[in-house]
């Protein structure tokens, strides 16, 4: 299911602390990072944060510039972002400022935590979800994209969150305000904890100055394992879908874009259908091409293809299903399943499957996929 875009966003103290252990909370940023933050929550469909922060902070979580919020409705948007909360235990604070300003908010809880927070927020006018018997965070997101319209979801703590959305590889993008000074204390909050974060290193898209803090913003780039699709396998296959754009027309083959893309997130090689002028060359043929045979980051590797690969091909005598077994690979992400267009019956993703290849399908990116193809759906 399609999730929400996940900004994980914090500020932290150059030892990478949230906040010391005394009783008042330690304000980090300053009024030039304060702006900015609300900016990105005016740009925000709903803000979450954990139940732990909602005890220790009392937030009310609002887009305080008017200006903002009057565009926000121009647009056809609620004044404030949804607000979004999630409690296993179901222990919630009926007074806390949270539930009391803004606009609709949402606790997501287990099935026992259900009823205790039903119970605790009979006041305000709040939606409690239950996610099963534990509290589970892919189905937070599916229901906050499905049911909820979320396309894109703020994080603003606190760490055991952060912590649980970046070691899932849930979250897309991470957002850290660093601020000139240190905390020290070893019992103070950190913004992550000990975890299975995902390997490799993340990508730097951005710092500037925000007054004396510094942003800076990460985006993450491992694949994911098995038939689980982790935000980053959703960067990697909107870079084919972009590749697929750049193909040379064609009335006679798929437009089609491909990366390859080692288990630390490392790019190996990218490729588009007629690639280099050959007109019957493949996205995941040319990719594949490019990295020397028996390069042992192949085998736990993930090919990224907009297009379903090949079971079957007029032109060369393996097609992309078999070239990618025989390179090694076992992990693949798609968008589109191919159609019968010009080979009926076509199911590469089946002959990956039959050999053991994790085979993984994102809908949510088949029109991207399907675009430079309308000409030919349009045909057949």
């Amino acid at each position: 299911m399609p999730h929400p875009y996940v900004l994980l966003s914090a500020a932290v103290s150059l030892d990478g602390f949230l906040d010391d252990t005394g009783p008042e909370r330690l304000l980090l940023s300053g009024p030039a990072d304060f702006d900015r933050v609300d900016e990105v929550r005016a740009s925000s469909d709903a803000i979450l944060v954990g139940a732990g922060t909602i005890r220790s902070d009392n937030p009310r979580l609002l887009v305080n510039s008017a200006e903002r919020r009057a565009a926000r409705v121009d647009a056809g948007r609620p004044a404030y972002p949804l607000k979004v909360t999630v409690s296993g235990s179901g222990d919630l604070d009926p007074d806390a400022r949270f539930w009391h300003t803004g606009g609709e908010k949402i606790v997501y809880t287990t099935d026992k935590g259900a009823a205790r927070a039903a119970d605790a927020l009979r006041g305000p006018a709040v939606d409690v979800v239950s996610t099963g018997a534990e509290l589970d965070w892919r189905t937070v997101l599916e229901h906050l994209y499905d049911v909820r319209g979320v396309r894109r979801l703020m994080v603003e703590g606190g760490g055991r969150v952060h912590t649980q959305l970046m070691g899932q590889g849930l979250a897309d993008e991470l957002q850290l305000a660093v601020a000139p000074l240190f905390v020290g204390q070893a019992d103070a909050p950190r913004l992550f904890g000990p975890g299975g974060y995902p390997p490799g290193r993340m990508r730097l898209v951005e710092t500037r100055a925000v007054g004396d803090v510094v942003l800076i913003r990460y985006v993450p780039t491992a694949p994911g394992t098995g038939a689980l699709a982790t935000a980053a396998d959703r960067r990697w296959l909107g870079v084919a879908c972009e590749l697929a754009a750049l193909c040379p027309p064609s009335r006679t083959a798929f437009s089609v874009g491909a990366v390859v893309v080692a288990a630390d997130g490392t790019e190996l090689a990218r490729g588009h259908s007629r690639e280099g002028g050959d007109p019957v060359a493949h996205a995941e043929e040319a990719a594949l091409a490019k990295i020397a045979a028996g390069d042992p980051r192949l085998a736990s590797a993930t090919v990224y293809s907009s297009l379903e690969p090949c079971a079957r091909r007029a032109s060369r005598p393996a097609p992309c299903a078999r070239l990618i077994l025989d390179a090694g690979v076992r992990r693949v992400v798609t968008a589109w399943r191919e159609p019968d267009t010009f080979v009926a019956g076509a199911d590469g993703s089946g002959l990956l499957a039959a050999a053991g290849t994790d085979v993984v399908v994102l809908p949510e990116f088949a029109e991207r996929a399907e675009a430079p193809n309308r000409h030919l759906l349009g045909a057949g």
